[in-house]
């Protein structure tokens, strides 16, 4: 059984990781709000160095076992590079 000090330090590292999702769809939203009619979205060098330096803050967070566990049984995500062109 997890003491109370234990469930507030998960519960920390689960905040700060949706807050880092949330940041990234907002990000998104509002490039797609600025573009309503739009089939394609242009993206600024600034928008997409935000959503990188946020997924890779994300990431590096939950490689070092600072976030919540998952349940046992549970498949991890996978995580691909992706390169620029």
């Amino acid at each position: 059984m997890m003491d109370p000090s234990t469930k507030q330090r998960s519960g920390a590292g689960s905040q700060r990781q949706l807050a880092s999702l949330k940041l990234i769809s907002r990000l998104l939203g509002h490039e797609l709000h600025s573009q309503p009619s739009a089939k394609s979205i242009t993206l600024s060098r600034e928008s997409v160095t935000e959503i990188q330096s946020t997924l890779d803050l994300f990431i590096e967070d939950v490689s070092s076992g600072r976030s919540v566990s998952m349940p046992r049984g549970a498949a991890a995500p996978s995580v691909r590079s992706v390169t620029p062109s």
